[in-house]
């Protein structure tokens, strides 16, 4: 292509399509994660209406990825359409979104023992002093929603924040905007943070709530995540040397400890769909955007709730269909996801799936099993800038 081509990487956060070929070796629990199809089994219990990722290869993709075919889905997609393969360890967000610009993790994410305490005295203590508190709560495996709600009446009376974990490589704090104060949450999480990513831990994530014991508490939209920097240029470095503007919508800027990432927005995915219909507007000849729509996991994927993952896909398929007759001829548009959560599993964690690779620009065409890498080397390629990642073009 040109130098005035454009370039949007999608990532709607956990929009699996099953058959990870080790799925196997990734729990929920008990249960491995092979047979989860986040797609496939919200269609098939609620049923689905996505007319425009279905048109792009939505459809295509999950029976490529899986062998599972959605009774309605079209075998004509008008875009070109695959299913990428990761090949870091893990499940989580840096893995994927670092692997989809161009970096395979080259460590294994450390973890929290499924234990109570499940964190070491020696991090506790650390957490303390840094908050200045005389202890901290919870302590344990928990979801983010489930932990506020047991802990958030007693953290409003101790002033203690409240530190949980997963099967990911993270450790969250949540801590009341009011009472603890949002400010102090972040420099509370950015001052350990350097410790954690030292232990090969992903990321220190901010999770501020609102309300009360009586009325209920609620996550608020001030999420920040302190992510251990990627340990080799990405896609978004190598735009941005090349003199481009690159966008992040959402975490992205997060997830890349904002290297590379010349501008970012952030709040609600209603709010980021707004900032993504801006920027198909006006973003700059030779740019890239990078947009992270993270509602489908953080508001249905974790807690399992099927039929709001279903109206959550339905209402970025009708955005999505705003937006394509707007792009300019030589745009390049790549709806993808780093990582599954299907609603339909036990447990509350993510799922080691396959994801959809749904390309609008290139014309209608099956791109097959390719791996994530390959989406930066596509996107290079498209906007002609020098590319040393790894992965191979498919324009």
């Amino acid at each position: 292509m040109t130098d005035q081509a454009r370039a949007f990487i999608i990532v709607i956060d956990s929009v699996g399509i099953g058959g990870a070929p080790d799925a196997d070796q990734y729990f929920n629990g008990d249960l491995p994660d092979t047979g989860a199809n986040t797609v496939a089994h919200i269609a098939q219990k609620h049923g689905l209406r996505i007319p425009t990722l279905d048109a792009l290869g939505l459809g295509a993709a999950v029976t490529l990825a899986s062998g599972d075919v959605l009774d309605g889905f079209t075998t004509s997609p008008t875009g070109a359409w695959g299913a990428a393969t990761e090949i870091s360890r893990g499940k989580d967000t840096p893995s994927g979104h670092w692997e989809l610009a161009g970096v395979p993790v080259p460590w294994d994410w450390h973890t929290f023992p499924k234990t109570e305490p499940t964190f070491p005295d020696e991090l506790t203590v650390m957490i303390c002093e840094a908050a200045g508190t005389g202890g901290i709560l919870a302590n344990r495996h928990d979801s983010g929603t489930a932990v506020i709600d047991a802990e958030g009446a007693r953290h409003m009376q101790t002033g203690w924040p409240i530190c949980y974990t997963s099967v990911d490589s993270v450790l969250q704090i949540a801590a009341h905007e009011e009472t603890f104060g949002r400010e102090r949450l972040l420099k509370l999480c950015a001052d350990i943070a350097p410790t954690l990513h030292a232990m090969k831990i992903g990321r220190v994530i901010a999770r501020p709530f609102i309300g009360d014991p009586e009325t209920g508490f609620e996550r608020t939209a001030y999420r920040r995540d302190f992510a251990i920097a990627p340990p080799s240029p990405t896609l978004c470095d190598y735009v941005h040397d090349a003199g481009r503007m690159v966008h992040g919508v959402g975490k992205i800027g997060d997830i890349f400890s904002m290297r590379g990432v010349d501008a970012t927005t952030k709040g609600r995915d209603a709010d980021l769909m707004g900032d993504l219909n801006r920027l198909v507007d006006t973003a700059e000849a030779g740019s890239l955007t990078f947009a992270n729509f993270v509602e489908f996991d953080s508001e249905y994927g974790h807690r399992r709730d099927v039929a709001g993952y279903a109206a959550h896909l339905e209402w970025f398929d009708a955005a999505l269909a705003e937006i394509l007759p707007r792009l300019r001829a030589d745009d390049l548009l790549i709806v993808t996801a780093d990582h599954g959560n299907d609603p339909t599993w036990p447990g509350t964690d993510h799922t080691r799936e396959r994801v959809p690779v749904l390309v609008h620009g290139i014309g209608a065409k099956p791109l097959g099993q390719i791996d994530f890498v390959d989406v930066a080397a596509s996107v290079a390629d498209h906007l002609n800038v020098p590319y040393a990642g790894q992965g191979k073009s498919f324009l």
